[in-house]
């Protein structure tokens, strides 16, 4: 599913980010990822989004060989990628339900199958009632409900969330990653990146620690590792 081997990032003002990470990531499987500020965990979602490219090493996900990706072919790529971010990054001149079905629209799902889609998915993330409220007229948790609906309703086999309850509160943010859970039960790979140490300890999943662009070590029912 995802596959990193002897992956470096150096950016051209010469400081490394990720140094020689190997990093194999199963079907089905739902791991965190955390580390310091400047351990490399944006480098590393935005290598695998395709953001930037590797200095040197081989990615591979969803069977597609990330490195050699042709421009022209990286939307299609992203389309097997549903991401998740702190800020939501919501269409504030549209409704909740347009701005999920915007993400069906843009590849062409018939106005049929997302007047189907879109509720279901609603629904699932509990959001049934307020498909005509713009984001401004939402709480936090909710904004971010409708940011994992867009991320999810066109059946993405991947799910990356880069802080997801950044700005939530305690009670929303375990609502957040409740959802994160289900959906991963479903069979959805969920790389979640996060600082939220509570939540790490509690879960008990993979968990992957960073440090100035290295592996420090992988978990396999972790927790949150503190870097002093």
């Amino acid at each position: 599913m995802i596959i990193l081997e002897d992956v470096s990032k150096t950016y051209s003002t010469g400081s490394p980010a990720l140094n020689n990470i190997t990093l194999h990531v199963k079907p089905g499987e739902f791991l965190f990822i955390v580390g310091d500020s400047g351990s490399g965990k944006s480098t590393l979602i935005k290598l695998l989004l395709r953001e930037l490219t590797p200095t040197s090493g081989r990615i591979i996900v969803n069977n597609t060989d990330v490195v050699k990706l042709k421009h022209g072919k990286i939307p299609k790529y992203r389309r097997g990628i549903g991401v998740v971010f702190q800020d939501f990054r919501l269409l504030k001149d549209r409704n909740v339900y347009e701005n999920v079905a915007f993400a069906q629209r843009i590849i062409s799902v018939p106005g049929r199958e997302i007047r189907r889609n879109v509720p279901s998915v609603l629904s699932l993330v509990g959001l049934a009632e307020k498909y005509r409220s713009r984001p401004r007229e939402l709480s936090g948790g909710e904004q971010q409900r409708v940011a994992l609906a867009r991320a999810i309703i066109n059946n993405p086999p991947i799910l990356l969330a880069d802080e997801p309850t950044g700005n939530l509160d305690p009670k929303n943010s375990w609502e957040i990653m409740n959802l994160l859970d289900e959906i991963n039960s479903h069979g959805t790979t969920v790389l979640v990146v996060t600082h939220n140490r509570e939540i790490v300890n509690a879960m008990r999943k993979r968990v992957i620690t960073m440090k100035k662009g290295i592996i420090l070590s992988d978990q396999e029912q972790g927790g949150y590792i503190d870097e002093d």
